[in-house]
């Protein structure tokens, strides 16, 4: 069974402006673990104290799920990982040309004795750890470095490579440029040398690509892939959550355990947290997901949902909606007077009609019109100008009256 892993609060953090406190961290770990999230990667105590505050506060709370720390490839910074009280430890360093001349200004031989000692002296320190070496940007490192660094890093205690798409720079049907690729590539050459380490991909958004690439990956044999919620992160961000266990769930043979249900409160904990809206058409959460407003389409999931919905909205613990305005026809009317506890009004033709065009009118001047709230009032002005011309008629007939008998 696939395995997830949740960056939220590591990924996620590194997305500008946004910031959790240790509190809203282990709320979102909560959340994580109910969902039943395999992996939490909750930060780098290196970067601040109050991250590392953040994720020890989470490793002891007693969830079901592994917790991670990032760390780059320093015999320091694991050691503040490994103060945390981690089950799991992600070490990151790059083998691509570039980035050892450029930045770390080594070799590829000094790069992978430097990663088989910190991996080492990190097996060393908790022989039950679970440790990931990732060599950053690997995708567009040549794959026979990649297949050198991965080999001794697993030789030297990691149980996981994982494959950074650190870019967005893979697409799906190419033939060497797909994560597919170097998915089957790396465990072909790993298994060849007798080793065995669980595959995970990590897929940055850059192109729009990262969960059609996560998809892949999972086909291609990946054991492990990372998500954030709304697929936040450093620029573009990388895989949503939620969008790859909506699509995970339908390649399953057997359901899987994982509760969806508790995915929308996540999803409005972190939107509020980290003060970015879910755009309404965000798949699966967002609030025109199972939201119908075109007249054909209301009519039609009136009857059947699944006539315009391929996805169950009870999955998540919600139900399908419908919106008025435009694009609303005589069905729609219908639907809210009822939605609203006004059914006797729904049966009178000339009034649910005269509603319709009072809708439309709303509309036109750009007013989003909520049923709970607005319809009630338009209900309420239609009856008073009924009232209104009714009192008028009337004034206007004894005045005629007079008029004719004076």
């Amino acid at each position: 069974m696939i395995q997830i892993l949740d960056s939220t609060l590591r990924e996620g953090e590194q997305t500008p402006g946004v910031y959790f406190s240790p509190e809203i961290k282990l709320a979102i770990a909560q959340f994580l673990d109910h969902i039943g999230i395999d992996i939490i990667e909750a930060g780098n105590p290196a970067v601040d104290r109050e991250i590392a505050v953040a994720i020890t506060r989470i490793a002891n709370a007693g969830l079901k799920a592994k917790i991670g720390a990032h760390s780059r490839c320093r015999i320091d910074d694991v050691n503040k990982a490994l103060d945390c009280g981690i089950n799991f430890l992600g070490i990151f360093f790059s083998v691509s040309q570039k980035r050892l001349q450029q930045d770390y200004n080594l070799c590829l031989e000094a790069a992978i004795a430097r990663i088989a000692e910190v991996i080492t002296y990190a097996r060393k320190q908790q022989s039950d750890l679970l440790i990931r070496y990732t060599p950053e940007d690997t995708v567009r490192s040549p794959i026979e470095d990649i297949i050198a660094a991965a080999s001794v890093a697993v030789q030297a205690g990691a149980n996981i490579i994982s494959i950074a798409d650190t870019t967005g720079y893979t697409t799906p049907f190419h033939e060497t440029r797909s994560i597919s690729y170097y998915v089957k590539t790396l465990k072909t050459e790993l298994a060849k040398l007798n080793l065995h380490p669980k595959i995970e991909v990590h897929c940055h958004n850059d192109r729009g690509l990262a969960l059609a690439n996560a998809l892949d990956a999972y086909k291609a044999g990946a054991d492990i892939i990372d998500v954030t919620v709304m697929g936040i992160g450093e620029r573009a961000g990388i895989v949503d959550l939620a969008e790859l266990l909506i699509n995970l769930t339908d390649m399953f043979a057997e359901k899987p355990a994982w509760d969806l249900t508790y995915l929308k409160k996540l999803y409005d904990l972190v939107s509020e947290h980290s003060h970015i809206p879910i755009p309404p058409h965000h798949p699966i959460v967002g609030k025109n997901a199972f939201t119908h407003y075109a007249g054909v389409h209301v009519k039609a999931v009136a009857k059947n949902e699944e006539l315009y919905q391929s996805l169950n909205p009870e999955i998540i613990g919600i139900k399908s909606s419908f919106a008025l305005g435009m694009q609303s026809g005589y069905t729609a009317i219908q639907l809210a007077l009822k939605q609203i506890g006004r059914s006797e009004i729904a049966e009178n033709q000339a009034v649910v009609s005269k509603i319709l065009h009072e809708i439309k009118e709303i509309a036109r001047r750009g007013n989003p019109i909520d049923i709970e709230k607005e319809l009630p009032a338009i209900i309420e002005r239609f009856c008073l100008n009924q009232i209104i011309n009714s009192e008028i008629c009337s004034i206007y007939s004894v005045f005629h009256v007079h008029e004719v008998h004076g």
